[in-house]
């Protein structure tokens, strides 16, 4: 059964076509971030593995969130990892995870550019397809990966500043 919150079942897809990619984004920077917490070694090795664990689980929520923002509005949540990569918008890679550096400057990229796509979608979702309940839901993510993006710049910066 559609739900019916007057907003048309045409930009109810268009909003759910947002949430899956949006994800499949998630999904890839969450497994990113495991495999960063699993593999990490050397120097600052417990308070990065605590570190990547704090950000997954974050990750975690949001995407189940996502997932049923998506059923919340009428619509199929995607859940295959062929599915996600290939909407994505990030990409699926493996750090050399001796450059503790190059790994949290990867998930930094990663993270700054759902919060872009986020920036550019909020006002599409909100003006154009009538969806202000998501355009705020996609409001609250964006926070969330400007304060997860701002502690991976924090730990560059404080590697950067004691060498």
């Amino acid at each position: 059964m559609k739900p019916n919150i007057e907003i048309s079942e045409t930009n109810l897809k268009e909003v759910a076509t947002l949430l899956n990619s949006l994800l499949a984004d998630e999904y890839l920077l969450n497994t990113k971030t495991r495999n960063a917490h699993w593999n990490i070694q050397g120097t600052h090795f417990n308070e990065l593995h605590n570190f990547f664990e704090s950000q997954y689980n974050h990750l975690d929520i949001a995407i189940d969130d996502i997932a049923e923002r998506i059923r919340s509005l009428g619509h199929f949540a995607i859940g295959s990892l062929r599915d996600f990569i290939k909407i994505a918008n990030i990409d699926e890679e493996n750090d050399d995870f001796i450059d503790k550096e190059q790994i949290i400057q990867t998930l930094l990229e990663d993270h700054e550019a759902i919060i872009r796509s986020l920036r550019n979608n909020i006002p599409i979702v909100s003006d154009e397809f009538k969806d202000i309940g998501t355009a705020d839901f996609l409001t609250g993510l964006m926070e969330q990966h400007e304060k997860m993006a701002w502690m991976l710049r924090s730990y560059l910066e404080k590697n950067t500043n004691q060498s």
